[in-house]
């Protein structure tokens, strides 16, 4: 079998892998793929074109793996809850440190959670989402 061939059946693979997990694990290594395809039809040495793989690979995830991932993040595009985010809200059900209570937040009701003792009809603020539920602390709170 062709030494080209052999190359362009990787890069599909890791191409195939790539877009099966969407988590940037084989994309560096489809680049270094395709310079080792390129360099089987001037070299044939299968040695070198494999050492040019591993190299350039690993070199290309150590450097710009960091930079795309940051990139992505930065990214992110927030969904419509993501919005009451440092909203403020009004306690419906007392919270207590380790009892969940409700809270009103932009019309609507929320299972709460906070660090601290919070009473009924106290002001809060909307500090993160986990799941369904909000964690808030109350208004003022540095």
């Amino acid at each position: 079998m062709e030494q080209w061939l052999v190359w362009l059946i990787i890069v599909i693979l890791l191409t195939l892998i790539e877009i099966a997990t969407i988590n940037l694990t084989t994309i560096w290594f489809v680049v270094s793929g395709i310079v080792a395809l390129i360099t089987s039809l001037f070299i044939d040495n299968y040695i070198l074109q494999f050492g040019i793989f591993v190299i350039l690979g690993v070199i290309l995830l150590i450097t710009t793996k960091p930079f795309l991932t940051k990139f992505i993040k930065e990214h992110k595009v927030k969904t419509n809850i993501d919005r009451i985010i440092g909203m403020t809200g009004i306690v419906t059900e007392k919270i207590g440190k380790n009892e969940d209570g409700e809270v009103k937040v932009d019309g609507k009701r929320w299972t709460a959670y906070a660090d601290e003792k919070i009473k009924k009809d106290e002001l809060v603020k909307v500090l993160e989402i986990k799941g369904v539920k909000i964690k808030v602390e109350k208004e003022g709170n540095k």
